[in-house]
């Protein structure tokens, strides 16, 4: 069994547990310390937050619509910077793999000391995009 099925089959009984009244969770949360019940939840019984907020409403727990709105607010943030970030770093990746090319060398690879381009030719990058061996 993979660790994702494990995952499933716990939050399925975790579910399970909450719909039947959810007795070890309003132990827990008589037990619980802390300042952010819907944080701590999530944590120990390895939930989402939005998740979290949802199975506390099931057993009775009041949590204010404002505070569901700022977590998919902040989800949704998070969500943009992620793929604002995988985007800016992929066109970096683009980017350094770009060559500066002339008419003699297809990927000019850098300069002697004396200023001359040195790299691959027109023809040896034919003979490389042909599968064929440069010589």
């Amino acid at each position: 069994m993979t660790e994702r099925q494990t995952g499933r089959i716990n939050a399925q009984l975790l579910t399970k547990n909450i719909l039947q009244g959810g007795v070890c969770a309003k132990n827990w949360i008589q037990t619980y310390s802390g300042n952010n019940l819907v944080k701590g939840y999530s944590k120990k019984y390895s939930v989402d937050k939005l998740c979290a907020v949802k199975e506390l409403r099931m057993i009775g727990v009041e949590i204010a619509e404002e505070y569901e709105r700022q977590l998919i607010n902040s989800i949704q943030t998070h969500r943009q910077q992620r793929l604002s970030f995988k985007k800016k770093r992929e066109e970096e990746l683009n980017g350094r793999s770009s060559f500066e090319s002339d008419e003699n060398l297809a990927m000019i690879i850098g300069y002697t000391s004396g200023g001359f381009p040195y790299g691959v030719t027109h023809e040896e990058m034919e003979e490389i995009n042909n599968g064929q061996k440069p010589e």
